[in-house]
């Protein structure tokens, strides 16, 4: 883990950005006061695929039925 003032963190952003996907925390100061985690969100997995659920969820009849009228009347 490096602390780094903002003022450095603005010129070397890239370089940062590397070294947090590398699996590196670094803390950006603001004075003596840390105020910033860079670290990487993780592997991205893949793109979504449409009906990949396809078969696998089911909606009942109730799901069609008209609402009762004191919730229609609660959403209004």
């Amino acid at each position: 883990m490096s602390s780094i003032k903002v003022h450095e963190a603005k010129t070397n952003l890239s370089k940062l950005i590397k070294r947090a996907c590398h699996g590196e925390e670094v803390i950006i100061m603001r004075g003596a006061t840390p105020v910033v985690r860079l670290v990487a969100i993780g592997e991205v997995k893949g793109r979504r695929q449409p009906g990949v659920l396809r078969a696998k969820l089911r909606v009942g009849p109730e799901f069609f039925k008209p609402l009762p009228a004191e919730e229609l009347s609660a959403w209004e």
